[in-house]
Parts: C-alpha cells; sequence; structure tokens
C-alpha cells in the first residue's frame, strides 16, 4: 500500500476562535477559516481541519470524548486508493465520499480516511549548520539566525494514538495497510511507519485503558531544531504552555518541544526525524527518562551578561 503519510487531522471544537488563533500562531495557514471552522495548512498543503463540535458531517466522536474524529492518510495514486477500499470493504463499511476519498473506521474505533495526497513539494531548503572537518554547508557570509525570520510548519508528521489494545491496533495497520514498526517502546508499543515514507514513523501507539482511549499529541516537522527552538520560544511569548522540552528524542532522533493545546491533547514542535528504508532492524527498549530523550533543556527567559541586563542577578 503506498501511503505516503498523514494528510489532515480534524477536530471537532466548542472554541473555534481560540483554536483559530492557537493554530495561527503555531504558523498554519487558515484557508476558507470562518465562524464555523476551516483548514489550517502547512507549506506541503497539509492540514489540521476544526469544526464546530455538533457539526453534523463530522464523523460521531469516539464515547471517551476525545476531539479528535477523523484521521486522513494521502496515498501515492487511485490504484493504492482501490486497494485499500478492496481490502478494508472485505470485513467493514469503506464509504466513498463526494471529493473520491474514501473513509471507514479502524479497528481500534478510530474513523479514518485516505485520499490522493494534497501533498506538494516544498522548494525551499532545510536548516544548514558548519561543522569544521566537514565540507561546507552554509555559504560564506550565509548568517545563520534571522531573528525576523518567518517559521512556518513544513508537513504534518505523526500522531500518537491511545489504544485499547495496543496488539491489535498494530496487527491492523502492519497486516491491513502495510505499515511496518520501526522502533518498539517494549511496555506502550510501536511506532509505525507506512509504505509510502521513509520517515521514522506516521504513528505511534500506545496501549491504555479503554476509558482513556484517544490521541496524546499530533505535530509538524518544521526546517530544524533552531526554527523549533525560536519558534517554540515565540510560542511562549504568546502565552502558551510548555509541557516537555526542548530536547532530542532518541527513538527516532527528532528535535522536540511539546506544549498544551486547545484539542484535549498536546501538540509538538519536532525536526530533523531519522529516515529508515526496508533494511532498517527495529530496536525494542524500555520506556524511560534515559530512552525518552538524549538530553532535555530548560527554558529560561532570555538574558544577557552584564550590568546592563536586569534579568541578570549576578551582575546587578
Amino acid at each position: 500500500m503506498n501511503i505516503v503519510g498523514l494528510d489532515e487531522i480534524v477536530f471537532g471544537v466548542d472554541d473555534i476562535a481560540g483554536c483559530t488563533q492557537f493554530l495561527t500562531d503555531y504558523g498554519l495557514a487558515p484557508v476558507g477559516a470562518g465562524e464555523h471552522g476551516g483548514r489550517f495548512e502547512a507549506l506541503d498543503g497539509t492540514a489540521v481541519v476544526i469544526a464546530r463540535a455538533d457539526d453534523s458531517t463530522l464523523p460521531p466522536a469516539l464515547p471517551t470524548g476525545c476531539m479528535l474524529r477523523k484521521t486522513v492518510m494521502g496515498v501515492a495514486d487511485a490504484a493504492t486508493l482501490a486497494a485499500i477500499a478492496d481490502e478494508l470493504g472485505r470485513d467493514r463499511v469503506v464509504k466513498q465520499l463526494a471529493n473520491g476519498a474514501i473513509e471507514t473506521v479502524d479497528d481500534s474505533g478510530f474513523v479514518i480516511g485516505f485520499q490522493i495526497s494534497v501533498r506538494k513539494d516544498v522548494i525551499t531548503p532545510g536548516e544548514l549548520s558548519n561543522a569544521p572537518g566537514a565540507a561546507l554547508q552554509r555559504a560564506v557570509n550565509h548568517l545563520g539566525v534571522d531573528v525576523d525570520a518567518v517559521i512556518r510548519p513544513r508537513t504534518l508528521s505523526h500522531i500518537v494514538y491511545f489504544v485499547p489494545d495496543v496488539k491489535k491496533a498494530e496487527a491492523f495497520y502492519v497486516e491491513r495497510l502495510g505499515f511496518r514498526c520501526t522502533d518498539r517502546f517494549a511496555e506502550l508499543g510501536p511506532f509505525i511507519q507506512p509504505a509510502g515514507t521513509l520517515d521514522h514513523h506516521s504513528h505511534f501507539l500506545i496501549g491504555m485503558p479503554a476509558h482513556m482511549q484517544g490521541v496524546e499529541h499530533f505535530t509538524f516537522h518544521f526546517a530544524g531544531p533552531s526554527e523549533v527552538m525560536q519558534h517554540g520560544n515565540r510560542f511562549l511569548e504568546k502565552g502558551y504552555q510548555a509541557f516537555w522540552g526542548p530536547g532530542r528524542h532518541i527513538l527516532g532522533s527528532n528535535w522536540f518541544w511539546y506544549f498544551n493545546s486547545p484539542f484535549g491533547c498536546h501538540i509538538e514542535m519536532d525536526a530533523d526525524m531519522d529516515l529508515h528504508d526496508d533494511s532498517w532492524e527495529p530496536r525494542v527498549t524500555n520506556v524511560g527518562a534515559d530512552t525518552s530523550q538524549a538530553f532535555l533543556l530548560q527554558y529560561r527567559k532570555k538574558w544577557a551578561p552584564g550590568p546592563g541586563c536586569p534579568e541578570n542577578g549576578a551582575y546587578a
């Protein structure tokens, strides 16, 4: 199955205005957004979609009240879309939607959709760095920092599900949709990757009691660690609350910074995730502070050395 990754995630919310402001401050571009919700896009066209919780066009909510209503995956071509419809149609209803997409429910009860991917190429350079002894990356006289830079998410990266039966959930995505496990926390569950991408994962499945079924977090890729740091700092300055980070994961290697969100889950900013092909052997590790991150940094407000900086008590 040539599934290339996540195309959009859909939420039913009560506070349209608050969610709109949050997603815009995160860096997503509103498309057709208004008092009833709308679409908020990354540079490549992948998106978060919000609508009022009582919108009759939304799929029903999970019994737990999770705000996520649907996860839409992009596929490479019409043949893949037809193959998925045939495969999943063997044992469940697969709806054909007016826009050509299909919709059904996975084995854990999450509504999922598939469409020919909306992703478009992002023709802008990623973050470059120069290291002594290595080939030049960032050109001579090309500055590495722009304090006025416009920072936007590049593409929808991954989503993390809380699932009541992690083995059943994994089997559905692996056996029915052609995903594969790239790494695993033994006590929690697998990171899984669809066949059409090299990204370390598009989904992380965590086994949790049924009454907790829902979403832990979702995230978009940024251009590099400096963007995560700079944009995360701006996010804090706008009054949003950090949850975890900044730091760098071990499984996936991505830089991360997690924040609380109005969607009943966390949202992450990430960058520089590992890429894996079929030759990669999945790792299995126990979960813990030493295996969930290589390092974790502590945020503090900006300061400068010397008596001219009142925030620096050491020089007062």
